[in-house]
């Protein structure tokens, strides 16, 4: 006597791990015969539900896999409290277009004006978009590198950078590099260029003084920025710290900073 194929079905959507369409396959079939529903519809009705939480999870291994240091939304920053940044430009770059173009976002600007807020937001709608991100700041993507050399896995470890759709890298310029470090940097922003993979990358330092970062190589941090900037959104973010006027809200006048400033030197 041959197996009905109900069970059949059941059988095989949970060989092939197809947890949840398994879970809602009696339900779905009773309101499917009850609402005489074509086989095509049934069928995508019952794998809506299981491609929705496959999709939860894969994104929830992607925020995972990035290393946020936290997270932050694009709706979650305050445009009003920065009218250098263009609200609409943001809202192009968050339909993920720059992905598929292989195009670099480079946002400049002095301390505590939202880079790393607007960076990791673009990070995270990529991973909404089911692509993989990884989150560094600079120096300690050089450390990790530098690491990799010492325990001869450094091929490895470049070819770990590859895989990601976006790579961010956070506060480049803030601190100089050494020759080994700077020159580890500049492999991967090479590798990434030749394949097409964007780039978001935040620094406080203007473009001609990249110099100083690149271990005070002219011709690096030239080579660096041709291939960075080639295909490339640049965005300069005027404006005070939100930090600072946090403390300025707060009562803590510039005098008082100083201070503050003396007694921890």
């Amino acid at each position: 006597m041959s197996v009905p194929y109900e069970e059949k079905a059941k059988d095989g959507l949970e060989r092939l791990g197809l947890t949840v369409a398994f879970e809602h396959l009696d339900t779905a079939a009773q309101r499917a015969a009850a609402e005489n529903w074509s086989y095509t519809h049934f069928l995508g009705y019952l794998l809506e539900d299981e491609l929705a939480e496959r999709h939860r999870r894969r994104v929830e291994l992607n925020l995972k896999f990035a290393k946020f240091p936290y997270l932050k939304r694009l709706e979650d920053f305050d445009f009003s409290a920065q009218p250098s940044v263009d609200r609409r430009l943001f809202e192009e770059l968050a339909c993920g277009r720059f992905l598929k173009e292989g195009r670099n976002i480079v946002l400049l600007g002095p301390p505590g004006v939202g880079k790393t807020h607007l960076a990791i937001s673009l990070g995270v709608l990529t991973a909404e978009m089911g692509h993989r991100v990884y989150f560094s700041t600079a120096m300690d993507l050089a450390y990790k590198l530098t690491k990799a050399v010492d325990a001869n896995r450094l091929h490895r470890g470049l070819n770990a950078l590859m895989q990601p759709k976006l790579l961010i890298i956070d506060e480049m310029g803030y601190l100089s590099f050494d020759a080994v470090q700077a020159s580890l940097l500049f492999q991967v922003i090479c590798k990434r260029y030749q394949k097409s993979q964007s780039v978001c990358l935040t620094s406080n330092k203007a473009f001609s003084d990249w110099g100083y970062i690149f271990s005070e190589d002219a011709i690096m941090a030239s080579a660096a920025l041709d291939r960075l900037l080639h295909r490339s959104t640049v965005i300069n973010i005027k404006g005070e710290s939100y930090r600072l006027k946090d403390k300025l809200k707060a009562g803590i006048t510039n005098s008082s900073l100083e201070i503050l400033g003396d007694e921890s030197s």
